[in-house]
């Protein structure tokens, strides 16, 4: 999808200083800012309260505003703004998140997971025996993606570089990977 007039309208305006064009702009992507926000969190299995989203969804702003706007002078209209935005949101919070070393259990709360020493080692151990079944029932490839993606903390890029595969490839080979993982959870779940 092109770059639309209203979004290219909005750009010169907030490029020129004009007055209420960043309020205006804001106002416009606060929502997928906070939708990137979100569903990165979530894809890392890292829960956030209401000042991590906020404080995150600062930084995306923080980081467009940078510099004299320069993540706006480099935008150079051949999608729409909204795809470019979501790009440039996803890094900041990956970048903001491993900079926090945010981090959550593989399952339940770190209260729940943690009692005495002995117990710690054992929910350990017994999460570590559930990923590794569960990786088991993918294909190398898939398990190595996963392992670097949710396990590492590795972004496309780096992924891309270790395995070879394109960086585009990466999401799907993901997905299908979180597939394959949940309907081999849910197939043990039953037995």
């Amino acid at each position: 999808m092109a770059l639309s007039e209203i979004d290219r309208n909005l750009i010169q305006r907030c490029l020129a200083r004009n007055p209420r064009a960043w309020e205006d702009f804001v106002d416009r992507f606060m929502g997928l800012v906070i939708h990137v926000v979100n569903h990165t969190a979530k894809c890392r299995s890292i829960r956030l309260t209401r000042e991590d989203r906020d404080d995150l969804a600062s930084q995306v702003f923080l980081a467009i505003v940078g510099e004299e706007f320069a993540v706006l002078q480099r935008f150079r209209g051949e999608c729409s703004l909204a795809t470019y935005l979501t790009v440039v949101a996803r890094r900041v919070v990956v970048h903001q998140l491993l900079d926090r070393k945010i981090a959550a259990p593989l399952q339940g709360n770190v209260e729940e997971a943690v009692g005495s020493d002995g117990e710690e080692a054992e929910q350990r151990i017994s999460d570590r025996e559930q990923v590794e079944r569960l990786l088991s029932g993918l294909q190398e490839t898939e398990a190595a993606v996963v392992r670097m993606y949710h396990l590492e903390g590795k972004s496309y890029r780096e992924i891309s570089a270790a395995t070879g595969m394109s960086e585009n490839t990466v999401g799907p080979t993901l997905s299908r990977a979180r597939l394959k993982m949940r309907q081999t959870g849910a197939d043990q779940a039953a037995r």
